[in-house]
């Protein structure tokens, strides 16, 4: 949903799901066309495969299956918690050496500091900044950063 140019060579989309053209109430058109489809705490790439890493999982738990929410940006699962700390743990693996990962969170039902603590302790470690926008400033973008040793940017 935020990236510029949706059909950029130098990005790999990833999703777990495709959705086909799907008009919503409001007159939009929601399409999901990933260009692998996984799943994000079991990757099919190698260790240190990319540089810079946006992770945008689901935010709500509780959008239903067939309302607008869900379609656009899919829905976390129930046992959030195991989700998470998986997800990150895989995405870490798949981070080079003096990469980035950016993880974009939206405190719809869950707020950003429950979430990080089910993030690993030694990839929490590693957040470097992170900034609130939207309209009631819900949504928090952070930033993390592997140094070569992978761990505590600080340490």
């Amino acid at each position: 949903m935020f990236w510029f140019d949706k059909h950029n060579s130098n990005v790999l989309f990833c999703d777990n799901r495709t959705l086909e053209p799907t008009l919503l109430s409001n007159g939009a058109t929601i399409t999901v066309e990933p260009d692998v489809l996984v799943d994000v705490t079991d990757l099919p790439f190698p260790d240190e495969s990319f540089w810079h890493i946006v992770f945008d999982p689901p935010h709500s738990t509780r959008a239903g299956a067939n309302g607008w929410m869900s379609k656009k940006y899919g829905e976390l699962p129930n046992d959030w918690k195991p989700f998470i700390l998986d997800a990150f743990t895989e995405l870490w693996r798949v981070l080079k050496p003096n990469g980035t990962l950016i993880f974009k969170w939206n405190e719809m039902h869950i707020p950003l500091s429950e979430i990080m603590r089910n993030i690993p302790p030694d990839i929490a470690a590693c957040k470097l900044y992170g900034h609130r926008s939207g309209k009631q400033s819900k949504t928090h973008w952070v930033c993390f950063f592997k140094t070569e040793r992978g761990r505590n940017v600080n340490g």
